[in-house]
C-alpha cells in the first residue's frame, strides 16, 4: 500500500462567485457556508483526505475568502512532527498573469508555481461545495493499480439528475471512452451505462462524474502548461480533449454524494441530517468531520418539545416546539415559539444582559429568534435578530424574491445574515 501522505498532494478548489447560493453567499465564499449547525462546506473534503491519509492539501480561493482564510486558520493544526497543512492559495496577480482565476483548470494552472516546490506523485482534485464520505486511499488504489494517467469519480444517477452533471460511458475496464456535458433529455439513451445490479434496479443507469479527479502528476503538467494552456475548465475541457490521447479511467462510487449546487439543495441535505439514520452519517468514528474546536457550553433547553431536530452547543431554547430542524451554534430562541423545517444557523457571539438591554431600550430585537415566533421553511442566516410574534412561513405560494432582509427561492424564505426583523414582522 503506497503511503499517500507522502505520494498525493490534495488540492481543493474554492469555488467562484456562488451566485446560486446567494444569499448565502453575499458576504462569505462557498466553502465558508455554515452546514449541519457546526461545521463548514470545506470541512468536508479537507475531513475526507485527513481520513484518507492524505495531510497535504491547498484550498483555492477568490471570492469572499477573508471568513474561509480565518476558518482554516483557526481549524487545521498539524503537528511540528507532520509534514501536513491545509495552506490557503488566493488568487493574485503577478508579473506574467495579471487575472484571477478564470475556471477550475485555470485556478490549478496558476497555483502550480507553489504547488509544485513540493514532492508528490499525484495530484487529487476536489470541490469545495460537496457532501460525502469517501476513502480516497480506496479510489488512489484503483488509479495506480489500473496504470491510469487521469482517473474520474463517478457516480450513478437517474435520468431526472443527469442533464445537471458531466455524462461518461465507460468500457468493461472502466476506461472512459466518451464524455458529454450536461446532456439534453432528447439524447439521453445513448449515455446508458452498465452501473451493475443494484444500480440498475434504482434507475441510477447515467455515469456523472463528481468532480473528482487524481491526475499524475507529469500528465497535469503537460495538460495545463504545453498541450491545452488556454483551458479553463477541468469538466467542459480538459477532461473531454484528454479521452481519446491519455488512459482515463472511472472510478464508481456508490454512497451518499450531494452537490450543494443551490439554496433547495443545501437546504434539503441540511435537513436529511434530521432522519433517524441520515445517509449522511455525523455519527461514524471511522469518517470523523473535523471542525474548529470550540470552547462552548452544552446546549440549554428548557420546556421545549423537540422531534428530529439536532442542535449544536452553546445554544440557549426556551421555544414551545422544534421539528425536523438544524439548530447552529450559539442559538438563542425564545419562548412559545414554534420551528419547523427550518435550519437556523446560529450566532457568533453572545450579547451580554446588558446590551440586550440597551438594545431593547432602543427598540432592537435581541440576537436570535423572540417570542411567539412562528418559522417555517426556512434558512435564518447567522447573527440574525428576529423580534417577538414573527411570522415566516415559506412554502411554493411565495414567489421568489430578493428583499433588503430575506431572500424566497423555491419556497424557501432565507433571512439574511445580521438581518434584524421588528417585532411582528411577516413574510
Amino acid at each position: 500500500m503506497m503511503t499517500l501522505s507522502k505520494s498525493v498532494m490534495a488540492v481543493i478548489l474554492g469555488g467562484g462567485a456562488g451566485t446560486r447560493l446567494y444569499p448565502l453567499t453575499a458576504s462569505r465564499s462557498k466553502p465558508a457556508v455554515p452546514i449541519a449547525g457546526k461545521y463548514r462546506l470545506v470541512d468536508i473534503p479537507i475531513s475526507n483526505c485527513i481520513n484518507s491519509n492524505i495531510n497535504r492539501m491547498f484550498v483555492l480561493t477568490q471570492f469572499n475568502s477573508a471568513s474561509l482564510n480565518k476558518h482554516i486558520k483557526n481549524t487545521y493544526h498539524f503537528s511540528a512532527f507532520s509534514t501536513g497543512f491545509v495552506d490557503i492559495l488566493a488568487a493574485e496577480q503577478t508579473p506574467d498573469n495579471a487575472g484571477w482565476f478564470q475556471g477550475t483548470a485555470d485556478a490549478v494552472r496558476q497555483s502550480l508555481r507553489h504547488i509544485s516546490n513540493l514532492e508528490f506523485e499525484y495530484i487529487l482534485i476536489l470541490s469545495g461545495d460537496q457532501l460525502y464520505q469517501m476513502d480516497f486511499s480506496e479510489m488512489m488504489e484503483a488509479h495506480t493499480s489500473s496504470g491510469a494517467d487521469i482517473s474520474i469519480a463517478t457516480i450513478p444517477v437517474v435520468a431526472r439528475d443527469a442533464s445537471e452533471f458531466g455524462i461518461l460511458k465507460a468500457n468493461k475496464e472502466n476506461i472512459i471512452t466518451s464524455f458529454t456535458e450536461k446532456p439534453k433529455a432528447s439524447i439521453l439513451d445513448e449515455w446508458v451505462s452498465d452501473t451493475g445490479e443494484e444500480m440498475k434496479r434504482q434507475g441510477r443507469v447515467f455515469l456523472a462524474s463528481m468532480g473528482i479527479y487524481i491526475f499524475n502528476r507529469q500528465t497535469l503538467y503537460k495538460l495545463l502548461k504545453e498541450e491545452y494552456p488556454e483551458a479553463t475548465d477541468f469538466g467542459k475541457e480538459i477532461i473531454p480533449n484528454s479521452i481519446s490521447n491519455y488512459k482515463v479511467t472511472s472510478y464508481q462510487y456508490e454512497g451518499y454524494w450531494t452537490d450543494i449546487g443551490n439554496i433547495y439543495s443545501f437546504y434539503e441535505a441540511n435537513l436529511e441530517l434530521t432522519q433517524e439514520i441520515p445517509a449522511f452519517n455525523l455519527f461514524d468514528n471511522t469518517k470523523t468531520v473535523y471542525t474548529r474546536a470550540r470552547m462552548l457550553p452544552p446546549a440549554k433547553i428548557s420546556g421545549t418539545t423537540l422531534e428530529r431536530t439536532i442542535i449544536a452547543e452553546g445554544s440557549i431554547i426556551n421555544a414551545s416546539r422544534i421539528e425536523k430542524s438544524v439548530v447552529g451554534i450559539r442559538a438563542r430562541i425564545g419562548h412559545g415559539t414554534t420551528v419547523v423545517d427550518a435550519y437556523i444557523m446560529g450566532n457568533d457571539y453572545y450579547e451580554t444582559l446588558e446590551v440586550m438591554a440597551e438594545n431593547v431600550a432602543k427598540g432592537i430585537p435581541k440576537i436570535g429568534i423572540g417570542e411567539r415566533c412562528y418559522i417555517k421553511n426556512a434558512i435564518i442566516d447567522k447573527n440574525c435578530r428576529i423580534g417577538n410574534d414573527v411570522r415566516i412561513n415559506g412554502g411554493e405560494h411565495l414567489t421568489n424574491t430578493d428583499h433588503a432582509l430575506y431572500t424566497v427561492k423555491d419556497g424557501i424564505v432565507v433571512v439574511k445574515k445580521g438581518a434584524i426583523l421588528h417585532d411582528g414582522f411577516v413574510v
